[in-house]
This record gives structure tokens, C-alpha cells and sequence, in this order.
């Protein structure tokens, strides 16, 4: 009964690849430590979204419910490229918080300009940690996460700007 447990806890992944098994570590690695990230952002993006306030709140209410419905939906293609390569992503809030690089917020008031500021910042380290993702890819041969990486990238970028512009005065 123990064996059969214990293969059910960690099951051989057979996914056919010809990418190299420890490239697909590297790149998966990254991969993983971007998704963990992107969670972050994703849920502090949804709690400045229900925290906003003040005379923007409409317009910032609906900008940052957009940035978050985004950022949801990179995570499934971040998720399912890990799979891809035969390895193993994420799995718990555990699993989240030990990979994440973005800092949380857990205050019980943020100024609206502050959210912004701090969401811009936020979306730019995941355009580094997507850069990094682009590294460990293309080291590795793997095209296909090479090139799906522009476009998480290109997004990040576009939200730090949006975010940027929201905050300017005058």
C-alpha cells in the first residue's frame, strides 16, 4: 500500500520532448518563479481593485479588474509550457509564496497613486523575470517558450505603461 502512495505522490513524467531533460529544468525553473510572480501581481492587482478609492475610483476600478482578467490568463499558458517540457509546476499558495519575488500588500489603506505606482513596479519585475525566462529558453533550444515569452512580456510592459500614464498629474 506505501509503494502505491508514494508513486501516486510523484509520478514519472513521460511527456515527449527532444529539448534536453535538465534545459527543461531551467527553463521550467523560470517559468515557475514568472507564475509565482504573476499570482502575486494577479492578487494584489484584484486588492487595489476592491480597495481603490478616491475621485479616479471608476476609471482605476475598471483599469485594474483589465490588468488583473489579464494576468489570469497568462498564468494557464505559463502553466501548461511547464507542462509541456515533462516537468512540474505549481501547485499550492505554498508552492506560490516560496517562488514569488513580488512583494505582497497587506495594508489595510493604500492611496490610490500608490497603487498604481506600486502595481507599475510590480508589472516591470515581471518583464524581468520574463526576460529571464527568455534566457534560460533560448539557451535551451526551446523555441516555442522563447517566443510565447514576447507576448507576456509585451503585455507587462503595456500594463507598467497604462499604469504609468493613470498616475501622471495634470
Amino acid at each position: 500500500m506505501t509503494e502505491r502512495i508514494v508513486a501516486d505522490i510523484n509520478p514519472a513524467l513521460e511527456t515527449p520532448t527532444d529539448l534536453a531533460r535538465n534545459d527543461t529544468k531551467t527553463v521550467a525553473e523560470a517559468l515557475n518563479g514568472a507564475l509565482a510572480d504573476c499570482y502575486a501581481v494577479y492578487l494584489k492587482t484584484k486588492n487595489f481593485h476592491w480597495h481603490v478609492s478616491g475621485p479616479h475610483f471608476r476609471d482605476y476600478h475598471l483599469l485594474l479588474d483589465d490588468q488583473a482578467a489579464q494576468i489570469l490568463g497568462v498564468t494557464d499558458a505559463i502553466a501548461e509550457r511547464v507542462r509541456k517540457t515533462g516537468n512540474v509546476t505549481l501547485r499550492s499558495i505554498g508552492d506560490i509564496s516560496r517562488r514569488q519575488s513580488i512583494v505582497d500588500n497587506d495594508r489595510d489603506f493604500v492611496a490610490a497613486a500608490d497603487m498604481l505606482a506600486e502595481l507599475r513596479d510590480d508589472n516591470l519585475k515581471l518583464v524581468e523575470r520574463f526576460r529571464e525566462v527568455k534566457d534560460a529558453a533560448e539557451e535551451a533550444k526551446d523555441n516555442a517558450t522563447s517566443g510565447i515569452v514576447d507576448e507576456w512580456t509585451d503585455q507587462a510592459e503595456e500594463r507598467a505603461w497604462f499604469l504609468f500614464e493613470a498616475s501622471r498629474k495634470g
